[in-house]
């Protein structure tokens, strides 16, 4: 694991994608953190929580060539002729991406030493957010991994990890709208207003308890709670597993 870890965060630096990364999150951080300073009301929970919308970018990015590249080179082969552990593999690959964001995200630091130095308050709350924003980016962080797993395009792969993001992002708009348009169409079947009512509710809810977004805002209030977290990093290991799941196929595929 610690030599794919090595290689893939390496990799980054040896192409364009580590210093794009870095410069496309140095610039939306900085941007916000400047438009807030000169206006006199700096709040770095608020630039981490903003930031968090970049993800669907950002992480296609990072993690759209982390098999797709390996199967550019020939060298995916090793994986399935080789006893090499393939979860260790999926694991080298995903804390290679992760140690990247850790290095974009110095800049935030930044940030929060120069509010403190200017007199400022860092608070709780911006603890907070910081703490969830490292918990969302391995859960999207995965789901890059996987995206990348089941196409031989970067393209593709990058594509679909945008989308699965997004959607991801949108659930509380999409859940209002499903929950709504149910509410609706059972009414319009004659179903009392109470009973439409409550299915739409309970639609509602149930996909909002997908949302890691709606789950992990008490943060930056400072309240912190350990279930959100922990849902991150299940679903976490439930994307990684399934990355390792394909390429075990693979592996027995071409065995």
């Amino acid at each position: 694991m610690l030599a794919v870890f090595k290689r893939e965060f390496l990799s980054y630096f040896r192409s364009p994608v580590g210093y794009v990364a870095i410069a496309l999150f140095s610039f939306l951080s900085g941007y916000i953190f400047i438009n807030n300073f000169t206006t006199g009301s700096v709040n770095i929970a608020s630039e981490v929580i903003s930031l968090r919308s970049f993800f669907v970018v950002i992480v296609p990015i990072i993690t759209m060539g982390l098999f797709a590249e390996d199967k550019k080179r020939g060298t995916e082969i090793l994986y399935y002729t080789t006893p090499i552990d393939l979860f260790a593999v999926v694991m080298g690959k995903f804390l290679a991406a992760f140690a990247l964001y850790g290095i974009m995200f110095v800049n935030v630091f930044i940030h929060m030493i120069v509010t403190k130095a200017c007199n400022g308050i860092v608070d709780i709350g911006a603890w907070g957010s910081v703490i969830v924003f490292f918990f969302l980016a391995a859960l999207f962080i995965s789901i890059g991994i996987l995206a990348s797993a089941i196409t031989d395009s970067q393209i593709i792969s990058a594509i679909f990890c945008f989308i699965m993001i997004l959607v991801i992002q949108l659930l509380s708009t999409i859940s209002s709208l499903i929950g709504s348009t149910i509410g609706a169409f059972l009414s319009v079947l004659g179903v009392k207003a109470e009973t439409s009512n409550a299915v739409g509710e309970a639609i509602i809810n149930g996909i909002n308890w997908l949302d890691p977004f709606t789950k992990t805002a008490d943060f930056r209030y400072g309240v912190f709670s350990v279930a959100p977290l922990i849902f991150c990093i299940s679903f976490a290991i439930v994307f990684l597993f399934l990355t390792f799941r394909i390429l075990e196929k693979k592996r027995w595929s071409n065995g």
